[in-house]
């Protein structure tokens, strides 16, 4: 007998909405999601009452569980900066889902989130796309390697600077990501290459096979991540994409997703100069697909209805802020056949609000993870 929830406002972020509807949700799966009077016949888990009832929030880019709560270097996992070029890191082997973090972001809303390296290498490792309800990373995953981390702009030439070596400037980090495809392109064409294992770990992205996430955050930095996305046939996704809203018609014209922010934060170097909560209206207003992302811990994970409500404020539209954190980041890194939004077959997390869930006054009422109720 499938489980219902029922009597709720049912945004399923694929169109569809229901004034007062249900989802019913079977094995961990969605069966049904419609109008109450196609309600089907099952064990009430919850009557949301009037309630909002949409999809687990996701975050794109986060890197939770790598540098963990209320810890310093014990909990710092995130930047191996011993070595410039690292593909071969990968995030499930240093998440740790006990940090309490994955608690407060689940009592948020926030069902599933894209955790990785950080920005220190020019090239960090692979992201891992996990829920936030779990105890083990083996069991909490939807997709182990969901991209590579490329990294431009102050963060490798300041690390790498400040060691005096290569690469300590925008040129040098360039150079250094162009040299490891090119190797990568080289082993890639060999019938049996000697094993080297940054070229195969780089190898998947070569001709768009495994995503780059490319942290850039100004403009000239943008647009060399899109030089060399170019060049070696990379599908990327711009991150953070500070300055985005000036270039907004370049990158329309270009066809490449953002996952915007932290937003919510000070201007702590001077590539943020042009911080502002305006960026994702001004993304979404040109036509691009926006995700809108806490950076946790630069913004806590739990904060990100936060931050796309704060979006809002600075002149996006609300539907849309909400689709940048539910289907957007679900399609931007290839998950969305699992979660992101409300339809048989995917994925039963559901988070159930007592109003708009973007509403600086909501509360979650309950969330549910792969369809067991977690809060």
């Amino acid at each position: 007998m499938a489980s219902v929830i029922k009597n709720g406002r049912v945004l399923t972020m694929e169109g569809a909405e229901y004034e007062n509807g249900f989802v019913a949700f079977e094995n961990g799966k969605i069966t049904a999601v419609g109008p109450m009077e196609d309600c089907p016949e099952g064990e009430t888990v919850l009557d949301a009452e009037g309630g909002f009832i949409v999809p687990g929030l996701i975050d794109a880019h986060s890197h939770i569980g790598m540098w963990e709560d209320s810890l310093g270097m014990e909990g710092a996992d995130g930047n191996e900066d011993t070595d410039p070029i690292t593909p071969q890191l990968r995030a499930i082997d240093a998440v740790n889902p006990m940090d309490r973090a994955f608690a407060e972001a689940l009592a948020a809303g926030v069902t599933s989130v894209v955790t990785g390296p950080g920005s220190a290498n020019p090239i960090g490792g692979t992201f891992a796309a996990i829920k936030t309800r779990g105890r083990r990373v083996d069991d909490m995953l939807v997709k182990a390697d969901a991209a590579m981390k490329f990294a431009f702009g102050e963060n490798p030439k300041g690390v790498y600077g400040d060691k005096k070596q290569f690469p300590s400037t925008r040129m040098g980090t360039a150079a250094a990501i162009r040299e490891a495809l090119i190797k990568a392109q080289k082993y890639a064409g060999q019938e049996e290459p000697d094993f080297d294992f940054k070229s195969e770990s780089l190898a998947p992205c070569l001709g768009g096979g495994l995503l780059v996430k490319a942290h850039a955050h100004r403009a000239d930095d943008i647009f060399t991540a899109l030089r060399i996305a170019k060049e070696f046939g990379l599908k990327m996704t711009i991150e953070h994409c500070t300055e985005g809203h000036l270039i907004a018609d370049i990158l329309k014209e270009e066809n490449v997703g953002v996952c915007v922010g932290p937003s919510l934060g000070d201007r702590s170097k001077p590539e943020l100069g042009a911080l502002s909560y305006e960026t994702a209206a001004a993304l979404a207003g040109a036509g691009l697909t926006v995700a809108i992302i806490t950076d946790h811990p630069e913004i806590p994970e739990k904060h990100l209805p936060l931050c796309a409500a704060l979006a809002v404020k600075g002149g996006m539209d609300a539907s849309e802020a909400l689709k940048a954190v539910t289907i957007n980041p679900a399609r931007l890194c290839g998950i969305d056949s699992r979660v992101g939004s409300l339809a048989a077959g995917k994925d039963a997390d559901v988070a159930v609000f007592d109003r708009f869930p973007l509403d600086f006054n909501a509360s979650v009422k309950a969330v549910f993870v792969n369809g067991l109720r977690a809060v």
